[in-house]
């Protein structure tokens, strides 16, 4: 054996990447995939799937899972729990070898001769949230089609026709934006689509099921489709279905256009299946608690879900960020403008609500004020722009945070709503009310109406429209708002807008239901934490009174100035500070325990906005339904 020389390193070179994977072609794919889904394994939560892929020629073949779905922001595929993978071509079985980069992509040799390939697979849904966002409970199922289909790599998925069909369990009903060919035999299939639109339509299903129209007579329907744990979660007023039913109507008054010749609305009123909020051109998935209508007076911090979602089908699914736009669903997305497509949907969404009747003016207010508060003490604003936050849900990958108020998250929604808010208020005041955002979002997002294909748009596009509305340097306003390090939070919309954020000692009802809804107390804005149930530290400021004596996320509070923890308890101690100066706290960390005093005698906070005598209330203008 060859002895080394003193001082010698071995220095590798690296060995090449395999090659990459066939670019997608604007043509049409010759042939129509077949996609088969058993979903009546409910006790173990299996999906069973068998699908027929055509061959378009001869030669190797790569199939692809996707990976990049619109919404998501991020590479979001749970392929971990794509198993068992069979695939055959004329009747018999041939190896796969998955890509050692891609691994949501699968390499196959046909045999020669072969016209198609066979695949058998399940996707192991999640039992427990450990494992995921649970899919699939006893009574109820979210049937996602990006999670049961491969497809050939080298065409836009606009081109590759797929036809779906699914097995559900006897009795169930189910809401989805496809149209059914047929039933038989307890299969439904639907009628063949492009495989963009297919993943772009999931289903629910549920043993307990409501349809409700909300445009009666309307010139496409919009369907409320709702599942529940229960039956009794279903049961709604006349007046809860008139308000769904505004929301559509001034969703129209604001867009003036349509872009969908259907559009269903997936609600799920559950404790068991995974929460979620995510939009598609023709309808959303949306996920609230089971008392969403029956407990109706505790659930307004939820009702601006549906018109939240409803407005991506005009921002964020027909007009789309370029970046965002993208061929496959495993070509990388840009997130770069999601102040735009998400921050004007949350304004957009938080004022339909209460254009609809969904919310109270006076809850809307509270919202907003809640909103406010968190952007006034965002310290994490001193080191990062906001336009670095569009890059959080690749960066972070949406897992929890122990710094939010430093770290920043995805700020772009809400902190990009109070911008637009800003632009708002600016708008009318600049021309004495005669243009609004209102006006931006029809020339913006209402044009080409019955189209409901995808229009792109960069920032230029934005500041060009904003220009044809009231003509100033937009492009430096929005810059030095997204992309500039700021101390001063973007709160001059409440101000133009007639109100000023305060602070009181009690709660609005919005923020003590936000509260119920999150199980936990909130203290941010006096002692700079916040609690679950159990007093574990879910959020603690960032440079807050907590943070100064060395509490941090992770740690559970056992005790309040010597009694055993309650959440009574502790808001008693932060009242009676006022007077002591302090609130004593017995904290464990592991299997340590130590005593902390924090410094405080500011009493409660909670944010509230104050009417700004004498000033236009143009926020009330803002909230008013249009007629």
């Amino acid at each position: 054996m060859a002895k080394a020389e003193p001082g010698q390193r071995s220095l590798p070179q690296p060995e090449p990447l395999p090659p990459p994977i066939v670019a997608p072609r604007d043509v049409a794919y010759p042939g129509t995939l077949k996609l088969q889904v058993d979903a009546t394994d409910l006790e173990r939560r299996i999906f069973r799937v068998r699908q027929t892929i055509p061959l378009a020629g001869s030669g190797p073949v790569t199939l692809l899972y996707p990976r990049w779905l619109p919404g998501k922001h991020q590479p979001a595929a749970q392929v971990e729990h794509l198993t068992g993978l069979v695939i055959t071509a004329n009747g018999k079985k041939i190896a796969w070898r998955r890509d050692p980069v891609e691994v949501a992509a699968f390499h196959v040799d046909p045999p020669a001769g072969a016209r198609s390939l066979e695949l058998e697979f399940q996707f192991v849904s999640a039992n427990t949230t450990g494992q995921g966002r649970v899919v699939m409970t006893p009574a109820m199922m979210n049937v996602q089609w990006n999670s049961m289909a491969l497809y050939p790599a080298g065409w836009f998925t606009r081109r590759i026709p797929i036809e779906a069909s699914i097995r559900l369990p006897e009795g169930w009903g189910y809401g989805v934006a496809l149209d059914a060919a047929s039933t038989r035999d307890g299969v439904v299939t639907f009628r063949p689509v492009s495989f963009e639109t297919l993943v772009d339509s999931p289903m629910f299903a549920g043993r307990w099921f409501k349809r409700v129209d909300l445009d009666p007579g309307g010139r496409s329907p919009v369907i409320l489709n709702m599942v529940a744990d229960e039956p009794a979660s279903l049961v709604m007023t006349p007046e809860q279905l008139q308000a769904h039913r505004n929301l559509v109507v001034q969703a129209d008054r604001l867009y003036g256009a349509r872009h969908f010749d259907r559009y269903d609305f997936l609600l799920a009123l559950t404790d068991e299946m995974g929460g979620i909020g995510l939009e598609h051109h023709r309808s959303s998935e949306n996920a609230v608690s089971p008392a969403y209508f029956t407990g109706w007076e505790k659930t307004a911090p939820e009702r601006d879900l549906l018109p939240h979602e409803y407005t991506h089908s005009w921002n964020g699914k027909y007009r789309r960020p370029a970046e965002l736009w993208t061929p496959t669903f495993n070509t990388p997305m840009r997130d770069s403008l999601l102040w735009v497509y998400e921050g004007q949907t949350q304004y957009w969404g938080n004022v339909l609500a209460a254009r609809s009747g969904l919310v109270s003016r006076q809850d809307a207010l509270d919202a907003l004020a809640m909103t406010a508060a968190v952007y006034q003490n965002r310290i994490g604003r001193t080191w990062r722009p906001l336009a670095d936050t569009t890059l959080d849900p690749i960066i972070a990958q949406r897992r929890p945070l122990p710094w939010v108020s430093w770290q920043r998250s995805e700020d772009y929604y809400s902190e990009g709503q109070l911008i637009w808010l800003e632009v708002d208020t600016l708008l009318r005041e600049k021309t004495g009310g005669k243009t609004s955002l209102d006006d931006f979002a029809r020339a913006f997002f209402g044009m080409n109406d019955g189209d409901w294909g995808v229009l792109t748009y960069r920032f230029d596009d934005v500041v060009a429209t904003l220009n044809t509305l009231l003509p100033m340097d937009w492009a430096g306003y929005l810059r030095a708002r997204v992309d500039d390090v700021a101390v001063r939070p973007p709160l001059d919309g409440l101000e133009r807008g007639g109100w000023r954020l305060g602070y009181s000692e009690t709660p609005s009802p919005y923020f003590s239901a936000n509260e119920a809804d999150r199980k936990i107390t909130d203290l941010t804005y006096s002692l700079g934490l916040v609690l679950n149930r159990d007093g574990d530290l879910t959020s603690v400021m960032w440079d807050g009174p907590a943070f100064r004596v060395g509490l941090a996320t992770g740690q559970r509070v056992v005790a309040v100035n010597g009694r055993g923890w309650s959440a009574d308890l502790l808001k008693t101690a932060v009242t009676e500070a006022k007077a002591t100066g302090k609130v004593d706290l017995l904290v464990r960390s592991g299997d340590r325990f130590r005593t902390v005093t924090v410094p405080w005698a500011g009493g409660l906070r909670y944010p509230r906005l104050e009417r700004i005598p004498g000033a236009p209330d143009r926020l009330g203008d803002i909230l008013s339904p249009r007629p």
